[in-house]
């Protein structure tokens, strides 16, 4: 059966691109008759505020979408679902991953990557180094051979194959602060959750090959054979990815203005092809099941 997922970050009030993505993922999950669930991101514990979680629940109910799995509202995810909960079995992933000795510490500020790098890829520079895993204050890095090409399967699109090591080198799999890094995180959620349909945006790509990378060092193929699919992006009057903001693309704003815009379901239906009228979430359902077939097989 399907397994999907919703993963916003509590970071901001969400903006109409987040609400175009839960729809397009909530509406494959029940066109293929699978699971959906909620998991909210919130290792950023710093910029996490009870406002912005409140937000999430809020337009979850507005765009009539209802996660089968996952916290049901604010004050359930804050006792039994937050990621701080889940940090033991982060650490557990990151000694596995220690011990295939391909992580090493890293001592470097991005200040100082940025003066070496101009493109922000990681230059290797503590690569050699040998500095002690153990030592506080230190970030993980995983170390990505130079010539190492990812695959995974994209759905309706075949097998997509990523140059990792352009794409991204040597990435952080544990902060300096001593918290798992987005990578291991979302890779450990997924791998315990039985994800195997991953609903992204296109700029995610290189992290989709790097978790696929890392699921293959833990000896975790599970995540290697799930299906993904990255969806286009919404853009900003400048041209730039939407980013979350109180402005007049925030939920919150669009949710006192009235029902979600029919709009939005004609968009999902562009991204795959489809001629939606935009009368609801339940049309874009059933407009999406000669697509599934794929996904029920799951």
């Amino acid at each position: 059966m399907l397994r999907t997922r919703i993963a916003p970050t509590p970071s901001g009030y969400l903006h109409h691109g987040n609400a175009l993505s839960f729809l397009a993922t909530a509406a494959l999950a029940r066109a293929a008759e699978g699971s959906l669930g909620l998991r909210i991101d919130d290792l950023d514990k710093a910029r996490r505020r009870r406002v912005y979680l409140d937000d999430l629940f809020e337009s979850l109910t507005w765009l009539g979408i209802r996660p089968d799995r996952g916290p049901r509202n604010s004050e359930d995810f804050l006792q039994h679902h937050s990621q701080h909960l889940r940090l033991s079995r982060y650490r557990q992933w990151l000694d596995q991953l220690a011990e295939t000795g391909q992580v090493y510490a890293c001592s470097c500020s991005r200040r100082q990557i940025r003066e070496r790098s101009p493109d922000g890829r990681y230059p290797g520079t503590c690569r050699e180094r040998g500095l002690p895993l153990d030592r506080p204050g230190l970030a993980w890095r995983v170390r990505v051979p130079e010539t190492r090409r990812v695959t995974f399967a994209e759905w309706r699109q075949g097998e997509r194959q990523i140059d990792l090591y352009q794409a991204m080198g040597d990435f952080v799999v544990k902060q300096k602060n001593g918290l798992p890094a987005y990578q291991i995180a979302s890779l450990a959620d997924d791998l315990d959750a039985g994800i195997n349909f991953i609903v992204r945006g296109e700029d995610l790509r290189p992290s989709t090959a790097a978790q696929v990378f890392l699921a293959g060092l833990l000896n975790a193929p599970a995540f290697g054979r799930a299906l993904f699919w990255h969806h286009p992006l919404l853009l900003d009057r400048h041209g730039g990815k939407l980013s979350k903001s109180e402005g007049a693309e925030a939920l919150f704003n669009l949710r006192r203005c009235g029902p979600v815009p029919t709009g939005w379901y004609r968009q999902v239906g562009d991204w795959l092809g489809l001629n939606v009228s935009g009368s609801g979430l339940p049309e874009l359902i059933q407009m999406l099941k000669p697509l599934v077939p794929e996904l029920q097989r799951l």
